[in-house]
């Protein structure tokens, strides 16, 4: 094997100046000729390597990663694209090999401070809710304590601060749920959970804005979801609705071919088709949307997230007339007397 012509064609062409590692194997799997850098990469000289076993699954049109092992050396992770052609009527494949190890430690190394990075960004948002909501019932007491005096600008000063605290927790929750999925930790755990009810649970929280809102919803609706994630993902959406959109705004749930489809929609201005693609990425946030308006571009990846979590799906519609509609499909009940 070591003498034949494909041998002598390969020293000449398999381009000997390539950082790339170059092996071309017969269809028995069997090494025919190889480059310089491959000789390197396998610790091995050309008339040693060719006639031997290649060793790795070779398949055409492919790019796959293998710890390549050589005499002396630590493994290399190396990248492997194959491509294949026709030598003297018999099928040749050529494996390009590509030594990642360093970027695969870069990667790792960087991987390693993100995790970091995360640990400590959850444990602040965690330590920081009990002192921030002490906070916010302080300034309620004395909201209610100016209010009763009939100082109207200091009802007027405190409002503004209650504000600021509002945007502070649902930031310390995005921020927790986020990390939360970078450490691959948002495990769903599904039950039954009555749409409507968790519905008005979460309009309570927003007080006066509430009477905006048109709810559409059967009494009897159930989904199958982690009731969690649910809470999240409609808090999400209502914040999104209230923060760029505009009343009246619609909550609207209701079983469709099989499945639950819950869609949030506001009379805004809507989403810029340019931008609809980009909506559920991660610090995506659209350029012309509100000036002034403060946001992290987290709350819609965390909402896809969840609900992938949870086997479903997120989308986005533009309401007739204008608006924005956002959406999300989950599973129905397994058994729908069921309670856990």
């Amino acid at each position: 094997m070591s003498g034949s012509p494909f041998q002598d064609v390969g020293d000449q062409h398999l381009a000997t100046a390539s950082a790339d590692g170059i092996v071309a194997v017969d269809h028995r799997g069997f090494i025919r000729s190889c480059n310089p850098a491959a000789e390197v990469m396998f610790g091995r000289p050309a008339e040693d390597l060719v006639g031997t076993p290649f060793g790795f699954p070779v398949v055409a049109a492919e790019t796959s990663e293998i710890d390549l092992l050589a005499p002396g050396r630590p493994p290399r992770v190396v990248e492997m694209r194959v491509t294949s052609t026709t030598w003297q009527g018999e099928r040749i494949h050529v494996a390009a090999l590509r030594d990642v190890t360093r970027r695969k430690e870069v990667e790792h190394d960087l991987e390693s401070a993100l995790e970091r990075q995360t640990a400590i960004v959850a444990v602040a948002a965690h330590e920081l809710r009990a002192p921030v909501a002490a906070i916010r019932l302080l300034v309620h007491l004395l909201r209610d304590h100016l209010s009763t005096n009939d100082d109207e600008h200091g009802v007027e000063v405190v409002d503004q601060v209650i504000h600021r605290v509002d945007g502070l927790q649902a930031l310390m929750r995005k921020l927790l749920a986020a990390s939360r999925i970078d450490a691959e930790e948002s495990r769903s755990f599904p039950e039954r959970v009555a749409v409507l009810a968790l519905i008005l649970e979460r309009l309570a929280d927003w007080g006066d804005k509430a009477q905006h809102v048109k709810v559409s919803c059967s009494p009897d609706l159930a989904v199958l979801v982690d009731r969690q994630d649910f809470s999240e993902m409609l808090t999400i959406y209502l914040e999104n609705a209230f923060t760029y959109g505009s009343p009246p705004i619609e909550v609207r749930a209701a079983e469709q071919s099989g499945r639950v489809e819950l869609r949030v929609c506001d009379h805004g201005p809507g989403v810029p088709a340019e931008f609809v693609p980009h909506l559920f990425e991660r610090f995506s946030r659209e350029p012309s949307a509100r000036r002034g308006v403060e946001g992290t571009g987290l709350g819609l990846w965390i909402v896809r997230n969840l609900t992938e979590a949870n086997g479903g799906s997120t989308w986005y519609e533009p309401t007739d007339g204008g608006g924005a509609c956002f959406c999300l499909r989950l599973e129905l009940p397994r058994h729908p007397d069921s309670t856990g």
